[in-house]
């Protein structure tokens, strides 16, 4: 056992498996007590099954760790506050929540049906909100703390996951709003975005190229989870965790702008935008390309 996160209490969601399974050994092992939460559910959200956080928790303890399980559906506030008040009830306090559970349901945007696009956005950006919200409120009087979301760098877009780009980017939103109004409180937010063989991955119908196991993950959650990060100042960061390589992504930033002397009208505007102001090149456009030629010459394409 190593003590980076010595005396501290972390809540992780979505930890029966994948990713959140492997932080919230890794949080273990650093000293952490632990609250392991998993529904238990498949990759597509159904067939809850609530002994995988039970056997988490149980895998913790035979390691000499202390860990409790919450078998509970985090789309719902009610979720939410059971997962902190475990944490209190069992613990005696909370020092970070980290939020890794998900579910996929894929489909072109025009074929998406309302029962597609609502399960991921409540389990992925509701999901977050339900911990966030009740473990903010724990920390915003305690003075401290920390919550990690999990994005995907397909915030960016995805071809035929809508509602799981949507909900990743809306999770970033969510960290970085966390970020700016808990700083007063001694709060952090930041957000890991992982690529790693999961059930989730498994399915990505291209050659993911730079990818890691969900052990490699883990290790940058435990810094952001530590008081070294918080020495640092580090909040509101969007971090890739990819194998052995980790980045950084951009804060939103406006590019270049035109201003008008006089009201806009459309034919002045079709007349300075593309001059002007211009386009960000869209480097996705060029990888659906790709995966388009592959397809039709009967390969995979890289990612």
């Amino acid at each position: 056992m190593a003590d980076f996160l010595t005396g501290k209490v972390v809540a992780v969601t979505g930890a029966g498996r994948g990713i959140g399974r492997a932080v919230a050994l890794a949080c273990a092992a650093e000293g952490a007590a632990v609250v392991v939460n998993d529904y238990g559910v498949s990759v597509a959200g159904d067939e809850p099954a609530s002994e995988v956080a039970a056997a988490v928790a149980k895998e913790i303890e035979a390691a000499g760790g202390r860990a409790t399980a919450v078998a509970d559906d985090v789309s719902t506030m009610a979720a939410g506050r059971r997962i902190v008040d475990t944490a209190l009830a069992h613990f005696g306090r909370l020092d970070g929540v980290v939020c890794a559970a998900g579910i996929l349901r894929e489909r072109m945007l025009f074929n998406m049906t309302e029962e597609e696009w609502d399960p991921v956005l409540a389990t992925h950006l509701k999901g977050t909100f339900t911990v966030f919200r009740a473990a903010a409120a724990v920390m915003r009087r305690q003075g401290y703390g920390a919550l990690i979301g999990f994005t995907s760098g397909n915030h960016q877009g995805s071809v035929a996951q809508a509602n799981y780009a949507a909900a990743k980017g809306g999770i970033i939103s969510l960290v970085r709003s966390a970020a700016l109004g808990l700083h007063k409180y001694g709060v952090t937010a930041n957000c890991v975005a992982p690529v790693a063989r999961t059930r989730m991955s498994a399915g990505v119908p291209m050659e993911l190229t730079g990818i890691g196991e969900p052990e490699d993950v883990a290790p940058l959650v435990v810094y952001l989870l530590s008081d070294r990060a918080r020495a640092e100042g580090i909040t509101g960061q969007v971090y890739t965790a990819a194998g052995r390589r980790i980045a950084l992504w951009a804060q939103p930033r406006e590019i270049r702008a035109v201003c008008a002397e006089t009201p806009w009208t459309p034919d002045r505007i079709a007349d300075l935008l593309p001059r002007a102001v211009g386009t960000d090149p869209m480097p996705l456009l060029e990888q659906v390309q790709a995966m388009a030629e592959a397809a039709a010459e009967g390969r995979r394409p890289n990612a």
